[in-house]
């Protein structure tokens, strides 16, 4: 356990009233605490654990809780180069973890000279099939570990499923796709956050481009699951940004019957709503509650939602954190003003510390109706700690929340 901020009925009465004072009149505060664990650190000179996020199976843990399933991955030093995809997994609710493992259905594959991978990962519940499915991107890599992307579908949506009746993995899967030679050469569904529909169908957004430039685009991709193969149905708008790699990384949430997505660019981050998921108002560039920039850029962002108060994680400048490369950390999290599409700037809390070195690419869930994980890994190799504190350490930021999250429990 890194830290602990008890969730004590005093302080979150107080931590009410003063949010009360400096939201806006139409946004309800929703005061939360945040305990930080690490359920594993390691250092190593070649590689460091990068990319975990959880997901919550209702029900199949330890005396009725929710089972969590944290996937993550080795960075191995080269950009982007990273290993096949480990699991661990806790039953109750966090407090003891079964050491990562690398199943044989989840590990790199071979063609030849090439190495075939899966990453970037997002787990998530399909309560209609009983798996767990974990969303990807399928890529090459050469003997050095770059990536290879003169082929069509270099990069495909890949996915797996897990059965928690057998804790079995389904081997690495691909998403057809319409029009593999044009627009949709290179499809990267990647640290994006998807979600199940009322119907059991799927909205994974995505970002793409075709066999030219270096400007992505973004689009909700609904598709179906019948617990053995993912279909595609149909996409949405095709949003569009000339620049700083396009729209990357989208993110999705849904909150009080309306859709949000939260998008990247090298630049800034990007904000849009939508009420039917597909269809999309036109993006709106991040910013605190006051008209400032948020700050955030080249980065991904997360939500997380309750059923009183929407909310994002993020990265941002002007956290006297300029020697962390990108700003890329500390990490925050913060209410979400619905209407104006802006962060509240008098609910930003750090989730997690800066110890001397970024973090990296993170996830977001709901676990049950007390709590939601922020879950991130430091960008830390080598034999020692760095002087200002990172170890190595994978994070759980367990937000607890002072009001039940009914919905997050259904």
């Amino acid at each position: 356990m890194i830290g602990t901020v008890p969730l004590l009925v005093p302080l979150a009465l107080a931590l009410l009233l003063l949010l009360a004072s400096a939201l806006p009149a139409d946004v309800t505060p929703l005061p939360f605490t945040v305990k930080l664990d690490a359920p594993l650190r390691e250092l190593h000179p070649d590689w460091c654990w990068f990319h975990p996020r959880a997901a919550a199976i209702p029900g199949a843990g330890r005396d009725g809780h929710p089972a969590v399933v944290l996937t993550l991955q080795k960075h191995l030093k080269v950009s982007d180069h990273y290993s096949g995809l480990y699991f661990m997994r806790s039953d109750d609710l966090g407090q003891t973890w079964t050491d990562p493992v690398l199943p044989p259905e989840l590990d790199w594959r071979r063609d030849g000279a090439e190495t075939i991978a899966v990453c970037d990962v997002t787990p998530g519940w399909h309560g209609p099939s009983g798996k767990l499915l974990a969303i990807g991107i399928k890529l090459r890599y050469s003997a050095t570990g770059e990536q290879l992307l003169d082929k069509p579908r270099s990069h495909e949506l890949a996915y797996a499923a897990y059965d928690p009746a057998t804790g079995r993995w389904s081997p690495w899967q691909e998403l057809a796709m319409p029009d593999t030679e044009g627009k949709f050469y290179l499809v990267a569904p990647g640290c994006v956050q998807w979600l199940v529909s009322d119907d059991g169908t799927l909205l994974i957004p995505t970002y793409f481009r075709g066999p030219t430039g270096s400007d992505y685009s973004t689009t909700v991709l609904h598709c179906a699951f019948d617990g053995q193969t993912l279909s595609y149905l149909r996409h949405g708008d095709e949003l569009a940004l000339a620049g700083g790699r396009g729209l990357c990384e989208p993110s999705l949430v849904r909150y009080s019957g309306r859709y949000y997505m939260t998008i990247r660019n090298d630049a800034r981050g990007y904000v849009t709503t939508s009420e039917d998921g597909l269809h999309w108002a036109p993006i709106k560039p991040w910013t605190f509650d006051d008209g400032a920039e948020l700050g955030s850029y080249n980065t991904q962002a997360h939500w997380l939602a309750h059923r009183d108060g929407l909310f994002l994680s993020y990265t941002r400048r002007g956290a006297d954190n300029d020697h962390i490369p990108r700003n890329r950390a500390p990490l925050f999290l913060a209410q979400v003003d619905p209407e104006r599409l802006c962060v509240i700037r008098a609910t930003e809390q750090v989730l997690m510390p800066e110890r001397g070195v970024m973090l990296g690419n993170f996830g977001a869930c709901a676990i049950d109706e007390r709590e939601s994980w922020v879950t991130d890994a430091e960008y830390a190799f080598g034999a020692q700690p760095h002087p200002r504190g990172a170890d190595g350490s994978v994070f759980v930021a367990r937000v607890q929340w002072s009001k039940p999250n009914r919905a997050a429990a259904e």
